[in-house]
């Protein structure tokens, strides 16, 4: 039984404001990777529009990658803020969802091209933000494969999910080729192409053309 004169211990409790100035430090690092670029916005430009120091912004982080980490994740639960549930749709609707996100994603390179930096080295091993990726990339191949099946439920699971696989490469290998010649490639329009064509010889199973997958290895 505890002694009523002791005074019951505290239990610390998260500063007040602590999650308001996350945000405003994930808004500051949006508005800075998307305006100079992830390599070249630098934790000093966040840190001076949310009046705090470097060493501020990576006490509330740790890194620049995991910042990036944040404002990749605020950017993806934003896409999906004002969708019911606020959630990627199923269906037909999750590939004109991915196609809008696309469309919003050419007006903001830097994002796009912290995304892919990212992305790319998150393949090295210990990288701080491999675990998100990874994660992130299981999810969506799940969901895609899921609104494939909806769209086609003849459509086997495993014919789903190298669809996923297909239409996530294919998205992010147009990424690659916008962010270096951006007048060379419509991003949008680049991507809904490849992703009809990817449904299309899905749906249509054994009996669509496979001029590739027919040559011998």
């Amino acid at each position: 039984m505890d002694d009523p004169a002791t005074p019951p211990a505290r239990v610390p409790r998260p500063r007040a404001g602590t999650q308001a100035r996350r945000e405003e430090i994930v808004r500051a690092a949006a508005r800075t990777f998307a305006a100079k670029g992830y390599r070249t916005g630098s934790l000093a430009d966040v840190a001076e529009q949310v009046g705090i120091t470097h060493a501020g912004v990576l006490h509330h982080f740790g890194s620049k990658e995991q910042l990036l980490v944040a404002v990749l994740q605020q950017r993806d639960d934003d896409g999906v803020r004002d969708l019911e549930g606020q959630h990627i749709p199923g269906g037909l609707e999750l590939f004109r969802h991915l196609v809008r996100t696309v469309r919003a994603n050419a007006q903001r390179p830097g994002i796009v091209q912290g995304y892919t930096v990212l992305v790319g080295e998150s393949v090295t091993q210990g990288h701080p933000a491999r675990e998100w990726v990874t994660r992130r990339f299981e999810v969506l191949r799940g969901e895609v494969a899921d609104a494939v099946q909806e769209m086609g439920p003849h459509v086997p699971r495993d014919a789903a999910l190298r669809a996923a696989q297909a239409v996530i490469g294919v998205m992010d290998g147009l990424q690659v080729q916008w962010l270096l010649e951006p007048d060379a490639v419509d991003l949008p329009d680049a991507t809904a192409f490849a992703i009809e064509a990817v449904l299309a010889a899905t749906l249509a199973g054994p009996q669509a053309p496979r001029p590739v997958g027919d040559v011998d290895a």
